[in-house]
Formats: structure tokens, C-alpha cells, sequence
């Protein structure tokens, strides 16, 4: 699951964030990063999948 949060980081930003953390203030500043430049939009929905991991580590 994790991989796949991560390829959707790096294609479709707003779509890992929203997955990660849902409908709140980083889904909504993600998506704004994402349409006004893609490139830091990314790299705010790798840090929330690898943040998110980091808190919730796999067994």
C-alpha cells in the first residue's frame, strides 16, 4: 500500500495526500501547491506518506 501511495505522490499528488491524512488543511494546501506548481506539491505528498509511515510503522 505504501508503494502505491508513493507512485501516486509522485504522478498525482493530491490523490496520496488525500489518502494519507483525507479532507483536512494538508489535502487542501497540497492541492493548492499542486496547481500552481506541481513540483513542490510533490514533494509536501512524499513527506506526508513518509511522515505518515514513520507513524504508523509496518510490523
Amino acid at each position: 500500500m505504501d508503494i502505491l501511495r508513493i507512485i501516486l505522490a509522485i504522478f498525482l499528488p493530491p490523490v496520496a495526500a488525500l489518502m494519507t491524512v483525507g479532507l483536512g488543511l494538508h489535502f487542501w494546501l497540497n492541492l493548492v501547491l499542486t496547481i500552481f506548481f506541481f513540483v513542490p506539491g510533490m514533494i509536501h505528498a512524499l513527506w506526508l506518506v513518509v511522515k505518515n509511515r514513520q507513524a504508523n510503522p509496518v510490523a
